[in-house]
């Protein structure tokens, strides 16, 4: 009876695997027919590689329980020695679509149009960033103007409103659209901003930010650019990473 019972499990969870593998298929048979490229699909680091640098970092990120998971490292914006990652081609018209989970504490961000230049060290002196925030418990969601570096947010730019991120430790979703210079951020299935690249009202929003300072044409958004998720030094994790080209 017991080998019995035995064989029948063996049995049920060979079933429930294979079913499962079978569903992850099926999803991504579905996302290619509606055009979509999964950019990570919770096994393999395939296409993604360091900022400035030709291959995946060795330490510093990982995949864990199909997710793309930095480490903290407790030093902030120095990293935790893996480095910002990008996705290896570059798009212009697209929509993507993500989740983030942060720790407590924790920041990020995830990036697009983004130019490898070896003048620049970090991903975010290229290119426009979505923050990714503990708003409760990092300083950063007070700082800036008007709530512009919390999640969502168009980093230092443009605050996300409604503010309606997911607390630390809860899956958020993103999607980023950008369409001939328009630009739009969506958190947790709402529109929390828009705004429109090359535009004199774009330049007078960046001159009166941190970034010129850093990098004088970083107004000067590229027309195409990389996909970038930052290590920020905090434990981060991202999963479910597509992309479609408009």
């Amino acid at each position: 009876m017991k080998i019995t019972n035995l064989l029948l499990s063996a049995c049920l969870i060979l079933l429930v695997t294979a079913c499962g593998t079978g569903k992850d298929k099926k999803a991504k048979e579905k996302a290619a027919d509606e055009g979509w490229t999964v950019l990570f699909d919770g096994t393999s680091t395939d296409g993604w590689r360091n900022y400035n640098k030709a291959t995946f970092p060795e330490k510093g990120w990982e995949i864990v329980d199909g997710t793309l998971h930095c480490f903290g490292s407790g030093k902030g914006e120095a990293g935790g020695g893996g480095g910002d990652i990008i996705y290896d081609k570059k798009f212009s018209n697209f929509d993507l679509k993500l989740e983030w989970k942060i720790s407590e504490g924790g920041n990020s961000g995830i990036f697009y149009l983004a130019q490898e230049d070896s003048t620049y060290d970090y991903i975010w002196k290229t290119a426009p960033e979505m923050q990714v925030l503990d708003n409760e418990r990092h300083p950063d969601a007070q700082a800036g103007v008007d709530g512009n570096r919390q999640a969502g947010s168009l980093y230092d730019l443009i605050p996300a409103k409604p503010q309606n991120a997911k607390p630390a430790g809860e899956w958020n979703t993103v999607e980023i659209k950008v369409f001939k210079g328009s630009v739009w951020h969506y958190q947790n299935g709402e529109v929390v901003l828009e705004y429109h690249l090359w535009t004199p009202d774009w330049n007078k929003l960046v001159e009166g930010s941190k970034f010129p300072a850093l990098n004088p044409n970083w107004a000067n958004v590229a027309t195409e650019g990389y996909i970038g998720l930052q290590d920020h030094g905090d434990d981060v994790w991202y999963r479910n990473i597509m992309i479609k080209e408009l």
